[in-house]
């Protein structure tokens, strides 16, 4: 027999109604109840628009007539009389004409251009060939501390004498010195935050100092630059 076929049985000949079978049930989040809840309380905060206190106002300072009316400026007394342009001038007066300078402006001009300096082109920039122009100084690519740099080096006079120079040699060791003492008289445990932050600074103290010492004992002539 063709399975295809249904069987030959009487109660095939009349034709059944298909029953669709039932959906499975609707999927409910288990945090559906608590998302609702955080929703609906900061709608609640949000609802007042400003303070929620809000001073009452005086009853003595009730609103007056005529006080948010503009209080317009004192009046100036206006004259007349007091001219406010130039006079018109008189039909007999004519200006002064045919004056001529003997100053020969071409040669003048050629003059200048022959002896004045040059002026330097501004620097800039482009991405591409055919790219648009930039200004160079403005775009961080041209180092100028360099520049200030070689100006310190040139206005630089000797300023620290012998004496000075191991006063100040004394003193930085002698505040390592203190800041090694309290480093050494921290806890054994550090287990709150105040510790790590006063370890850290007296690490971050002693470094500089070591590293002052060390730049004072490598450099026996120091010159400071004129501000």
């Amino acid at each position: 027999m063709d399975p295809t076929c249904s069987s030959e049985c009487i109660y095939n000949l009349i034709p059944r109604d298909l029953k669709e079978p039932p959906q499975p049930p609707r999927y409910i989040s288990i945090f559906r109840t608590a998302v609702q809840n955080e929703v609906q309380k900061v709608k609640t905060a949000m609802k007042t628009m400003g303070p929620a206190k809000v001073e009452v106002p005086s009853p003595k300072d009730f609103l007056k007539k005529h006080s948010k009316e503009k209080v317009l400026p004192p009046k100036k007394k206006f004259d007349r009389n007091v001219p406010k342009k130039p006079a018109v001038p008189l039909r007999s007066d004519h200006p002064v004409m045919g004056i001529q300078s003997g100053k020969n402006f071409i040669n003048t001009n050629a003059a200048d251009v022959i002896m004045g300096v040059a002026k330097k082109p501004k620097p800039i920039y482009v991405d591409k060939r055919t790219g648009d122009k930039h200004d160079l100084e403005t775009s961080g690519l041209l180092p100028k501390y360099i520049n200030k740099k070689v100006d310190l080096n040139t206005n630089l006079e000797p300023s620290i004498s012998s004496g000075y120079f191991l006063y100040h040699l004394q003193g930085l060791k002698k505040n390592w010195e203190e800041v090694h003492k309290e480093f050494q008289s921290l806890s054994v445990f550090i287990d709150s935050t105040p510790k790590k932050m006063r370890k850290q600074r007296l690490e971050e103290e002693m470094k500089q100092l070591e590293h002052d010492i060390a730049v004072i004992e490598k450099h026996k002539i120091i010159y400071i630059a004129n501000k």
